[in-house]
Protein backbone atom coordinates (compact mmCIF):
# COMPACT_ATOMS: atom_id res chain seq x y z
CA UNK A 1 0.00 0.00 0.00
CA UNK A 2 1.61 3.25 -1.05
CA UNK A 3 2.81 5.74 2.03
CA UNK A 4 1.34 9.61 2.04
CA UNK A 5 4.78 10.16 1.55
CA UNK A 6 4.95 8.90 -2.05
CA UNK A 7 4.67 10.84 -4.87
CA UNK A 8 1.35 11.14 -6.31
CA UNK A 9 0.30 10.81 -9.54
CA UNK A 10 -1.19 12.90 -11.69
CA UNK A 11 -4.93 11.96 -13.35
CA UNK A 12 -3.18 12.27 -16.49
CA UNK A 13 -0.52 9.55 -15.90
CA UNK A 14 -2.85 7.21 -13.97
CA UNK A 15 -4.85 6.86 -16.64
CA UNK A 16 -1.94 6.22 -19.50
CA UNK A 17 -1.11 3.41 -17.21
CA UNK A 18 -5.17 2.20 -17.10
CA UNK A 19 -5.07 2.32 -20.61
CA UNK A 20 -1.61 0.60 -20.87
CA UNK A 21 -2.87 -2.21 -18.53
CA UNK A 22 -5.98 -2.53 -20.62
CA UNK A 23 -4.60 -2.88 -23.42
CA UNK A 24 -2.28 -5.54 -22.26
CA UNK A 25 -4.70 -7.30 -20.22
CA UNK A 26 -7.28 -8.11 -22.64
CA UNK A 27 -6.13 -7.33 -26.40
CA UNK A 28 -9.09 -7.83 -29.54
CA UNK A 29 -11.99 -9.38 -27.89
CA UNK A 30 -15.34 -10.14 -29.56
CA UNK A 31 -18.09 -8.55 -27.71
CA UNK A 32 -22.16 -8.85 -28.65
CA UNK A 33 -24.61 -6.39 -27.63
CA UNK A 34 -27.49 -4.13 -28.58
CA UNK A 35 -26.39 -0.51 -30.55
CA UNK A 36 -27.62 2.58 -29.32
CA UNK A 37 -27.02 6.02 -29.67
CA UNK A 38 -25.49 5.98 -32.93
CA UNK A 39 -23.76 9.27 -33.74
CA UNK A 40 -21.72 9.68 -36.73
CA UNK A 41 -20.47 13.09 -36.91
CA UNK A 42 -18.32 15.31 -40.03
CA UNK A 43 -14.68 13.77 -38.83
CA UNK A 44 -16.22 10.13 -40.08
CA UNK A 45 -15.86 8.54 -37.19
CA UNK A 46 -18.71 6.55 -35.48
CA UNK A 47 -19.62 6.62 -31.95
CA UNK A 48 -21.92 4.11 -30.24
CA UNK A 49 -22.82 2.42 -27.20
CA UNK A 50 -22.89 -1.41 -26.70
CA UNK A 51 -25.28 -2.44 -23.99
CA UNK A 52 -27.53 -5.88 -22.95
CA UNK A 53 -29.92 -6.20 -20.20
CA UNK A 54 -27.18 -5.31 -17.43
CA UNK A 55 -24.77 -3.05 -18.73
CA UNK A 56 -23.12 -0.69 -21.27
CA UNK A 57 -20.04 -0.17 -23.05
CA UNK A 58 -18.95 2.36 -25.00
CA UNK A 59 -17.42 2.18 -28.55
CA UNK A 60 -15.81 4.07 -30.96
CA UNK A 61 -15.23 3.11 -35.29
CA UNK A 62 -12.77 5.18 -36.42
CA UNK A 63 -12.98 6.35 -40.10
CA UNK A 64 -10.20 4.10 -41.58
CA UNK A 65 -12.11 0.87 -40.14
CA UNK A 66 -15.77 2.37 -40.67
CA UNK A 67 -15.39 2.35 -44.31
CA UNK A 68 -14.65 -1.11 -44.68
CA UNK A 69 -18.10 -2.17 -42.11
CA UNK A 70 -20.94 -2.95 -44.70
CA UNK A 71 -23.59 -3.21 -42.82
CA UNK A 72 -25.54 0.05 -41.45
CA UNK A 73 -25.27 0.60 -37.81
CA UNK A 74 -28.61 2.10 -36.52
CA UNK A 75 -30.17 2.09 -32.86
CA UNK A 76 -31.50 -1.39 -32.13
CA UNK A 77 -29.45 -3.51 -34.01
CA UNK A 78 -27.51 -6.38 -32.30
CA UNK A 79 -24.31 -6.67 -33.34
CA UNK A 80 -21.19 -8.56 -33.30
CA UNK A 81 -17.67 -6.20 -32.31
CA UNK A 82 -13.95 -7.12 -32.72
CA UNK A 83 -11.67 -4.75 -30.96
CA UNK A 84 -9.95 -4.06 -28.22
CA UNK A 85 -10.60 -2.16 -25.00
CA UNK A 86 -9.06 0.96 -24.28
CA UNK A 87 -9.12 3.85 -22.09
CA UNK A 88 -9.89 7.89 -23.52
CA UNK A 89 -7.56 9.88 -21.29
CA UNK A 90 -8.57 13.11 -21.78
CA UNK A 91 -11.82 12.09 -20.26
CA UNK A 92 -11.29 8.59 -18.99
CA UNK A 93 -13.77 7.08 -20.87
CA UNK A 94 -13.39 3.28 -21.08
CA UNK A 95 -14.34 2.11 -24.36
CA UNK A 96 -13.74 -0.49 -26.83
CA UNK A 97 -11.93 0.46 -30.12
CA UNK A 98 -13.96 -1.63 -32.74
CA UNK A 99 -11.97 -3.19 -35.46
CA UNK A 100 -15.01 -4.19 -37.52
CA UNK A 101 -18.98 -4.91 -36.98
CA UNK A 102 -20.96 -7.72 -37.88
CA UNK A 103 -24.90 -7.97 -37.86
CA UNK A 104 -26.17 -10.06 -35.08
CA UNK A 105 -30.07 -9.96 -35.31
CA UNK A 106 -32.24 -7.26 -34.27
CA UNK A 107 -32.35 -6.17 -31.23
CA UNK A 108 -34.94 -6.44 -28.54
CA UNK A 109 -36.34 -3.25 -27.93
CA UNK A 110 -36.48 -2.97 -32.32
CA UNK A 111 -38.32 -6.54 -32.22
CA UNK A 112 -40.26 -5.42 -29.60
CA UNK A 113 -41.31 -2.20 -31.75
CA UNK A 114 -42.17 -3.83 -35.17
CA UNK A 115 -44.55 -6.32 -33.36
CA UNK A 116 -46.45 -3.68 -32.06
CA UNK A 117 -46.41 -1.61 -34.73
CA UNK A 118 -47.64 -4.65 -36.89
CA UNK A 119 -50.43 -5.30 -34.67
CA UNK A 120 -51.06 -1.77 -34.02
CA UNK A 121 -51.17 -1.02 -38.01
CA UNK A 122 -53.57 -3.94 -38.47
CA UNK A 123 -56.33 -2.60 -36.00
CA UNK A 124 -56.84 0.52 -37.72
CA UNK A 125 -54.82 2.92 -35.58
CA UNK A 126 -52.53 4.22 -38.32
CA UNK A 127 -55.34 5.31 -40.34
CA UNK A 128 -55.71 8.69 -39.23
CA UNK A 129 -55.44 11.86 -41.61
CA UNK A 130 -57.31 14.89 -40.59
CA UNK A 131 -56.30 17.78 -42.17
CA UNK A 132 -54.79 20.41 -39.52
CA UNK A 133 -55.89 23.65 -39.84
CA UNK A 134 -52.99 26.23 -41.23
CA UNK A 135 -52.88 28.39 -39.10
CA UNK A 136 -54.21 26.88 -36.39
CA UNK A 137 -55.89 29.97 -34.29
CA UNK A 138 -54.88 28.11 -31.33
CA UNK A 139 -51.73 25.64 -30.76
CA UNK A 140 -51.40 23.21 -28.01
CA UNK A 141 -47.62 22.18 -28.13
CA UNK A 142 -46.77 18.93 -25.51
CA UNK A 143 -43.74 18.88 -24.88
CA UNK A 144 -40.98 19.59 -22.18
CA UNK A 145 -40.42 22.98 -21.07
CA UNK A 146 -36.68 22.63 -20.80
CA UNK A 147 -36.22 21.37 -24.29
CA UNK A 148 -35.05 22.27 -27.24
CA UNK A 149 -38.02 21.40 -28.99
CA UNK A 150 -40.33 23.99 -27.45
CA UNK A 151 -37.39 27.15 -27.77
CA UNK A 152 -37.16 26.16 -31.83
CA UNK A 153 -40.89 25.81 -32.30
CA UNK A 154 -41.40 29.40 -30.47
CA UNK A 155 -38.30 30.61 -32.36
CA UNK A 156 -40.06 29.27 -36.03
CA UNK A 157 -43.75 30.42 -34.77
CA UNK A 158 -42.29 34.36 -33.93
CA UNK A 159 -40.32 34.51 -36.95
CA UNK A 160 -42.82 33.21 -39.91
CA UNK A 161 -46.39 33.47 -37.76
CA UNK A 162 -46.25 35.30 -34.45
CA UNK A 163 -50.28 35.73 -34.67
CA UNK A 164 -50.87 32.17 -33.46
CA UNK A 165 -51.67 31.67 -29.96
CA UNK A 166 -49.52 28.93 -28.30
CA UNK A 167 -50.22 27.05 -24.89
CA UNK A 168 -47.48 25.04 -23.39
CA UNK A 169 -48.75 22.00 -22.06
CA UNK A 170 -45.23 20.86 -19.53
CA UNK A 171 -44.80 17.19 -19.66
CA UNK A 172 -41.52 14.68 -19.50
CA UNK A 173 -40.92 13.42 -22.50
CA UNK A 174 -38.14 10.48 -21.54
CA UNK A 175 -38.75 7.86 -18.43
CA UNK A 176 -41.62 5.89 -16.92
CA UNK A 177 -43.95 9.02 -16.44
CA UNK A 178 -43.73 9.98 -19.95
CA UNK A 179 -46.07 8.13 -21.30
CA UNK A 180 -48.93 8.47 -18.73
CA UNK A 181 -48.21 12.11 -18.44
CA UNK A 182 -48.57 12.69 -22.21
CA UNK A 183 -51.84 10.59 -22.68
CA UNK A 184 -53.12 12.32 -19.22
CA UNK A 185 -52.16 16.36 -21.69
CA UNK A 186 -54.14 14.66 -24.68
CA UNK A 187 -57.06 13.46 -22.58
CA UNK A 188 -57.49 16.56 -20.64
CA UNK A 189 -57.07 19.00 -24.46
CA UNK A 190 -59.69 16.70 -25.37
CA UNK A 191 -61.80 17.43 -22.78
CA UNK A 192 -61.45 21.09 -23.11
CA UNK A 193 -65.02 22.36 -24.97
CA UNK A 194 -63.87 25.95 -26.06
CA UNK A 195 -62.04 24.05 -28.39
CA UNK A 196 -62.43 23.45 -32.14
CA UNK A 197 -61.17 20.65 -34.34
CA UNK A 198 -61.36 22.82 -37.09
CA UNK A 199 -58.95 25.83 -35.98
CA UNK A 200 -57.09 24.43 -33.05
CA UNK A 201 -54.85 21.74 -33.12
CA UNK A 202 -52.04 19.83 -30.90
CA UNK A 203 -48.18 19.17 -31.72
CA UNK A 204 -46.49 16.37 -29.30
CA UNK A 205 -43.18 16.76 -30.00
CA UNK A 206 -38.96 16.36 -28.67
CA UNK A 207 -35.82 17.07 -29.84
CA UNK A 208 -33.76 14.07 -30.65
CA UNK A 209 -32.02 10.98 -29.13
CA UNK A 210 -31.44 7.20 -28.97
CA UNK A 211 -33.83 4.43 -28.93
CA UNK A 212 -34.58 4.41 -25.32
CA UNK A 213 -34.59 8.16 -25.17
CA UNK A 214 -38.07 8.13 -27.49
CA UNK A 215 -39.15 4.66 -26.50
CA UNK A 216 -41.69 6.59 -24.92
CA UNK A 217 -43.38 8.25 -27.80
CA UNK A 218 -43.71 4.06 -29.05
CA UNK A 219 -46.34 3.36 -26.12
CA UNK A 220 -49.91 1.37 -27.25
CA UNK A 221 -51.61 3.84 -25.18
CA UNK A 222 -50.16 6.65 -26.49
CA UNK A 223 -50.64 5.94 -29.56
CA UNK A 224 -54.37 4.96 -28.97
CA UNK A 225 -54.68 8.08 -27.40
CA UNK A 226 -53.41 10.12 -30.56
CA UNK A 227 -55.59 8.23 -32.43
CA UNK A 228 -58.69 8.60 -30.57
CA UNK A 229 -57.83 12.47 -30.04
CA UNK A 230 -61.20 14.80 -30.63
CA UNK A 231 -58.45 17.56 -32.00
CA UNK A 232 -56.11 16.96 -35.06
CA UNK A 233 -52.23 16.10 -33.82
CA UNK A 234 -48.85 16.53 -35.60
CA UNK A 235 -46.01 14.44 -34.19
CA UNK A 236 -42.59 15.84 -34.53
CA UNK A 237 -40.20 13.24 -32.73
CA UNK A 238 -36.65 12.73 -32.42
CA UNK A 239 -34.25 13.54 -36.22
CA UNK A 240 -35.68 12.80 -39.33
CA UNK A 241 -34.29 9.17 -39.02
CA UNK A 242 -36.46 8.68 -35.88
CA UNK A 243 -40.16 7.49 -36.79
CA UNK A 244 -42.10 6.59 -33.33
CA UNK A 245 -45.68 4.59 -33.11
CA UNK A 246 -46.65 8.28 -32.04
CA UNK A 247 -45.89 9.62 -35.71
CA UNK A 248 -47.55 6.70 -37.26
CA UNK A 249 -50.95 7.25 -35.35
CA UNK A 250 -50.72 11.37 -35.88
CA UNK A 251 -52.86 12.97 -38.32
CA UNK A 252 -49.73 14.34 -39.47
CA UNK A 253 -45.64 13.90 -39.16
CA UNK A 254 -43.02 16.45 -39.14
CA UNK A 255 -39.39 15.16 -38.93
CA UNK A 256 -38.46 18.00 -36.56
CA UNK A 257 -39.87 20.12 -34.33
CA UNK A 258 -39.08 22.91 -36.52
CA UNK A 259 -40.20 21.69 -39.60
CA UNK A 260 -43.59 20.92 -37.77
CA UNK A 261 -43.62 24.98 -36.93
CA UNK A 262 -42.87 25.58 -40.64
CA UNK A 263 -45.55 23.10 -41.41
CA UNK A 264 -48.13 24.58 -38.91
CA UNK A 265 -48.10 28.06 -40.37
CA UNK A 266 -47.45 29.80 -43.14
CA UNK A 267 -44.56 32.46 -43.74
CA UNK A 268 -45.74 36.04 -43.05
CA UNK A 269 -43.03 37.46 -45.41
CA UNK A 270 -43.40 35.07 -48.36
CA UNK A 271 -47.45 36.10 -47.86
CA UNK A 272 -46.41 39.89 -47.73
CA UNK A 273 -44.81 39.11 -50.42
CA UNK A 274 -47.47 37.75 -52.23
CA UNK A 275 -50.04 40.30 -50.94
CA UNK A 276 -47.45 43.04 -52.33
CA UNK A 277 -47.01 41.46 -55.87
CA UNK A 278 -50.90 40.88 -55.82
CA UNK A 279 -51.35 44.43 -54.72
CA UNK A 280 -49.01 44.96 -57.65
CA UNK A 281 -50.83 43.47 -60.18
CA UNK A 282 -54.50 44.91 -59.14
CA UNK A 283 -52.90 48.21 -59.25
CA UNK A 284 -52.31 47.69 -62.83
CA UNK A 285 -55.35 45.83 -63.80
CA UNK A 286 -57.31 48.71 -62.04
CA UNK A 287 -55.46 51.00 -63.90
CA UNK A 288 -56.17 49.15 -67.85
CA UNK A 289 -59.58 49.23 -66.99
CA UNK A 290 -60.06 52.50 -65.96
CA UNK A 291 -57.85 53.75 -69.20
CA UNK A 292 -60.05 50.90 -71.39
CA UNK A 293 -63.31 52.37 -70.06
CA UNK A 294 -61.85 55.96 -70.59
CA UNK A 295 -61.24 55.52 -74.45
CA UNK A 296 -64.74 53.74 -74.58
CA UNK A 297 -66.36 56.77 -72.65
CA UNK A 298 -64.87 58.91 -75.46
CA UNK A 299 -65.67 57.16 -78.67
CA UNK A 300 -69.14 57.00 -77.23
CA UNK A 301 -69.36 60.75 -76.66
CA UNK A 302 -67.81 61.07 -80.28
CA UNK A 303 -70.76 59.37 -81.44
CA UNK A 304 -73.61 60.92 -79.06
CA UNK A 305 -75.91 63.08 -80.95
CA UNK A 306 -78.91 65.60 -79.69
CA UNK A 307 -82.03 63.00 -79.76
CA UNK A 308 -84.38 65.45 -82.30
CA UNK A 309 -82.01 64.98 -84.74
CA UNK A 310 -82.54 61.14 -84.41
CA UNK A 311 -86.19 61.99 -84.40
CA UNK A 312 -86.15 63.62 -87.25
CA UNK A 313 -84.24 61.01 -89.46
CA UNK A 314 -87.06 58.43 -88.20
CA UNK A 315 -89.46 60.83 -88.87
CA UNK A 316 -88.00 61.00 -92.57
CA UNK A 317 -87.07 58.01 -93.00
CA UNK A 318 -91.03 56.47 -92.27
CA UNK A 319 -92.44 59.11 -94.71
CA UNK A 320 -89.91 57.45 -97.42
CA UNK A 321 -91.56 54.23 -96.26
CA UNK A 322 -95.33 55.05 -96.47
CA UNK A 323 -94.83 56.41 -99.86
CA UNK A 324 -93.30 53.28 -101.06
CA UNK A 325 -95.71 51.16 -99.55
CA UNK A 326 -98.63 53.07 -101.15
CA UNK A 327 -96.75 52.87 -104.47
CA UNK A 328 -96.46 49.27 -104.10
CA UNK A 329 -99.88 48.97 -103.11
CA UNK A 330 -101.03 50.20 -106.06
CA UNK A 331 -99.14 48.36 -108.10
CA UNK A 332 -100.16 45.34 -106.57
CA UNK A 333 -103.87 46.08 -106.83
CA UNK A 334 -103.56 46.54 -110.38
CA UNK A 335 -101.42 43.55 -111.67
CA UNK A 336 -104.55 41.65 -109.40
CA UNK A 337 -107.15 43.00 -111.65
CA UNK A 338 -105.16 42.37 -114.96
CA UNK A 339 -104.75 39.33 -113.61
CA UNK A 340 -108.68 38.13 -112.81
CA UNK A 341 -109.76 39.65 -116.38
CA UNK A 342 -107.76 36.74 -117.93
CA UNK A 343 -108.88 33.98 -116.12
CA UNK A 344 -112.49 35.30 -116.42
CA UNK A 345 -111.47 35.55 -120.40
CA UNK A 346 -109.96 31.95 -120.32
CA UNK A 347 -112.90 30.47 -118.67
CA UNK A 348 -115.48 32.27 -121.34
CA UNK A 349 -113.65 31.08 -124.15
CA UNK A 350 -113.11 27.12 -122.65
CA UNK A 351 -116.18 26.80 -120.59
CA UNK A 352 -116.47 23.72 -118.17
CA UNK A 353 -119.33 22.01 -119.58
CA UNK A 354 -118.05 21.79 -122.92
CA UNK A 355 -114.85 19.69 -121.59
CA UNK A 356 -117.72 17.90 -119.29
CA UNK A 357 -118.97 16.55 -122.34
CA UNK A 358 -115.88 15.69 -124.58
CA UNK A 359 -114.70 13.57 -121.60
CA UNK A 360 -118.18 12.05 -121.30
CA UNK A 361 -117.87 10.90 -125.12
CA UNK A 362 -114.02 9.27 -124.97
CA UNK A 363 -115.10 7.25 -121.83
CA UNK A 364 -118.06 5.91 -123.89
CA UNK A 365 -115.35 5.07 -126.30
CA UNK A 366 -113.17 3.72 -124.16
CA UNK A 367 -116.08 1.02 -123.16
CA UNK A 368 -116.79 0.34 -126.22
CA UNK A 369 -113.21 -1.11 -127.23
CA UNK A 370 -112.87 -2.44 -123.91
CA UNK A 371 -116.23 -4.90 -124.70
CA UNK A 372 -114.84 -5.64 -127.71
CA UNK A 373 -110.83 -6.78 -127.09
CA UNK A 374 -111.63 -8.05 -123.49
CA UNK A 375 -113.66 -11.51 -124.92
CA UNK A 376 -111.04 -11.73 -127.73
CA UNK A 377 -108.01 -11.39 -125.09
CA UNK A 378 -109.28 -14.55 -122.75
CA UNK A 379 -110.15 -16.51 -125.41
CA UNK A 380 -106.59 -16.38 -126.32
CA UNK A 381 -104.93 -16.90 -123.06
CA UNK A 382 -107.38 -19.96 -122.49
CA UNK A 383 -105.70 -21.75 -125.88
CA UNK A 384 -102.64 -21.17 -124.70
CA UNK A 385 -103.00 -22.40 -121.24
CA UNK A 386 -104.78 -25.59 -122.69
CA UNK A 387 -101.37 -25.93 -125.14
CA UNK A 388 -99.18 -25.70 -121.98
CA UNK A 389 -101.27 -28.35 -120.02
CA UNK A 390 -101.14 -31.18 -123.01
CA UNK A 391 -97.20 -30.70 -123.01
CA UNK A 392 -97.02 -31.35 -119.01
CA UNK A 393 -98.94 -34.25 -119.94
CA UNK A 394 -97.35 -35.70 -122.62
CA UNK A 395 -93.87 -35.52 -119.91
CA UNK A 396 -95.65 -36.51 -117.04
CA UNK A 397 -94.01 -39.43 -114.83
CA UNK A 398 -98.36 -40.27 -113.94
CA UNK A 399 -98.94 -40.32 -117.99
CA UNK A 400 -96.28 -42.99 -118.04
CA UNK A 401 -97.68 -45.13 -115.20
CA UNK A 402 -101.36 -44.34 -116.96
CA UNK A 403 -100.26 -46.49 -119.44
CA UNK A 404 -99.38 -49.54 -117.54
CA UNK A 405 -96.11 -49.09 -116.44
CA UNK A 406 -95.10 -49.22 -112.74
CA UNK A 407 -92.03 -47.38 -110.47
CA UNK A 408 -90.63 -49.67 -107.64
CA UNK A 409 -89.62 -48.21 -104.49
CA UNK A 410 -87.27 -49.85 -101.54
CA UNK A 411 -87.98 -50.04 -98.13
CA UNK A 412 -86.13 -46.04 -98.02
CA UNK A 413 -87.99 -44.64 -100.52
CA UNK A 414 -85.27 -45.38 -103.20
CA UNK A 415 -85.83 -46.19 -107.01
CA UNK A 416 -85.13 -49.69 -108.29
CA UNK A 417 -83.86 -49.29 -111.47
CA UNK A 418 -82.06 -52.80 -111.59
CA UNK A 419 -82.35 -56.13 -110.67
CA UNK A 420 -79.08 -55.70 -108.52
CA UNK A 421 -80.63 -53.04 -106.66
CA UNK A 422 -82.79 -56.00 -105.13
CA UNK A 423 -82.44 -58.66 -103.20
CA UNK A 424 -84.77 -62.35 -102.70
CA UNK A 425 -87.28 -61.92 -100.11
CA UNK A 426 -86.54 -57.97 -100.22
CA UNK A 427 -90.04 -56.69 -99.63
CA UNK A 428 -90.86 -53.47 -102.67
CA UNK A 429 -93.50 -51.13 -103.38
CA UNK A 430 -94.73 -50.58 -106.40
CA UNK A 431 -96.37 -47.70 -107.39
CA UNK A 432 -99.16 -47.80 -110.35
CA UNK A 433 -101.05 -44.99 -112.30
CA UNK A 434 -104.02 -45.66 -109.53
CA UNK A 435 -102.71 -46.97 -106.27
CA UNK A 436 -99.77 -49.01 -104.84
CA UNK A 437 -98.75 -52.56 -104.49
CA UNK A 438 -96.73 -54.46 -101.34
CA UNK A 439 -94.13 -56.86 -103.52
CA UNK A 440 -91.65 -59.74 -102.67
CA UNK A 441 -88.57 -60.86 -104.91
CA UNK A 442 -88.78 -64.24 -105.14
CA UNK A 443 -85.97 -64.65 -107.73
CA UNK A 444 -83.42 -62.43 -109.35
CA UNK A 445 -82.82 -62.92 -113.25
CA UNK A 446 -79.62 -60.68 -114.76
CA UNK A 447 -80.65 -58.44 -117.56
CA UNK A 448 -79.26 -59.77 -120.94
CA UNK A 449 -76.32 -58.18 -122.52
CA UNK A 450 -76.73 -55.65 -125.60
CA UNK A 451 -74.90 -56.53 -128.34
CA UNK A 452 -72.38 -53.75 -129.69
CA UNK A 453 -73.70 -51.70 -132.76
CA UNK A 454 -71.85 -52.53 -135.83
CA UNK A 455 -68.28 -50.92 -136.75
CA UNK A 456 -69.13 -51.20 -140.82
Amino acid sequence: MPTADAAPLSVSELNRHARQCLEGRFGEVWVEGELSGVSRPSSGHVYFTLKDDRAQLRGALFRQRARFVGAPMRDGDRVKVRGRLSIFEPRGDYQLIAEAVQAAGVGELLAAYERLKARLSAEGVFTNARPLPCPPRHLLVVTSPTGAAIRDVLAVLAARWPLTRVTLIPVPVQGREAAPAMISALGLLNRQSALDPARDAVLLTRGGGSLEDLWAFNDEHLARAIFHSRLPVMSAVGHEVDVSLADFAADARAPTPSAAAERLVPDRRELAGRLATLGERLGRATQARLDGEGQRLDHLRARLRHPGEGLARQRQALAQQQGRLRRAMRLRLAEERRRQAQLAHRLTAHPPERQLAQAAQRLQAARRRLATAAPRELSRHRERLAGVVRELQAVSPLAVLGRGYAILEDRHGRVVRRAEDAAPGERLAARLGEGRLTLEVLERDKAPQDKPPSTR
